[in-house]
């Protein structure tokens, strides 16, 4: 059996997988509603949930969170469990970027000036129909290294990584 190369970044010496491109059983990359070989995007966490404008969410139970992965309140402060504001006595942590991850991450991290949200498709997961996003450029290769695949954007783009949406809608 053939497997294509997974994306890798060198931590202490040693090659780990980008978080969220790891392969799981017969080299695919899963998580409920996506089976297949594209790595997901990405973000604070290894599972790649976003909202409606594709900034990051905690995947455990949809909360706001910004680019390090700290919860967050509406003004984009920096809040423990409870909602209390982070930060040592007399003062608080300060407020740190919350970005797209498809539009913004990947263009920082990988270069690509038209990465876009594009294709999309839905599943049911965990009891509510999971909507599931193609981030696409224009670029040859995948966000895990394998060739990326043509036609499920739009243009000359193609598909380099995924996110997901939770929508609230049963199934």
């Amino acid at each position: 059996m053939l497997l294509g190369a997974t994306a890798e970044r060198a931590v202490g010496g040693a090659k780990l997988p980008i978080p969220g491109t790891e392969r799981i059983a017969g080299g695919w990359h899963g998580f409920c509603g996506h089976y297949f070989t594209t790595g997901s995007c990405r973000g604070p966490f290894r599972l790649p949930r976003v909202d409606r404008q594709g900034k990051p969410l905690r995947p455990t139970d949809g909360r706001p969170v910004d680019d390090a992965g700290r919860l967050i309140n509406d003004q984009g402060q920096p809040v423990d469990e409870a909602g209390n504001r982070l930060g040592p006595i007399g003062q608080y942590a300060p407020a740190g970027p919350r970005t797209r991850i498809c539009e913004d991450g990947v263009r920082g991290r990988h270069g690509h000036k038209d990465a876009v949200m594009q294709g999309s498709w839905y599943r049911c997961c965990n009891g509510q129909i999971r909507k599931l996003w193609d981030c696409c450029s224009a670029s040859p290769r995948r966000i895990n290294g394998d060739a990326s695949l043509k036609g499920y954007c739009y243009g000359n783009r193609r598909v380099f990584c995924v996110v997901y949406v939770e929508t609230g809608i049963p199934c």
